[in-house]
């Protein structure tokens, strides 16, 4: 038998209380081919999400993953982050909350197994291999078209200039 991370019961803890406090919760995770988001919204291999009740449906925080369905750009996702991509939990109004580092050593072909075990129950498997296919495309069409490219202009901050 072996000892479960501290790190799935420390993620439900903090978005528990940023709930409790009113605040909105964030995480951030890697993404990789284990991680089942919209294609065209990850950065740099990492994406942030918003965990608040009334941006997600379905939430599940298990000790492997977490599942849950949002919208992007008004079309409802089915997402699975595994447990070991996340990077850090956080009230989006302080900041508050936790860093963890991202665990890719672990053999996370087995906690796709569950997710998807789990997702066939909810009968939303297609949604889920759907996605994992964009995003494998999306990505080879962003390496091929990589040197062709422009770099995108900066975008612009929400921050005012007070003199």
């Amino acid at each position: 038998m072996s000892i479960v991370s501290t790190k799935p019961y420390l993620l439900r803890a903090i978005w528990q209380w940023c709930i409790d406090q009113g605040f909105t919760p964030y995480i951030a995770t890697a993404v990789d081919e284990h991680t089942r988001v919209p294609p065209g919204y990850a950065r740099d291999g990492q994406i942030v999400l918003n965990l608040a009740p009334d941006a997600t449906g379905q939430l599940q925080m298990e000790n492997d993953f977490i599942s849950f369905q949002a919208r992007f750009g008004g079309v409802a996702h089915s997402l699975v982050i595994p447990v070991a991509n996340v990077i850090a939990i956080y009230a989006r109004e302080n900041g508050q909350g936790m860093a963890f580092e991202p665990e890719f050593e672990e053999d996370a072909a087995g906690l796709e197994d569950e997710a998807v075990d789990g997702e066939e129950a909810a009968g939303t498997e297609a949604v889920v291999e759907d996605m994992g296919d964009a995003a494998a495309q999306a990505r080879a069409e962003a390496a091929d078209g990589a040197g062709d490219a422009s770099p995108r202009p900066p975008r612009g901050t929400h921050l005012k200039l007070v003199k």
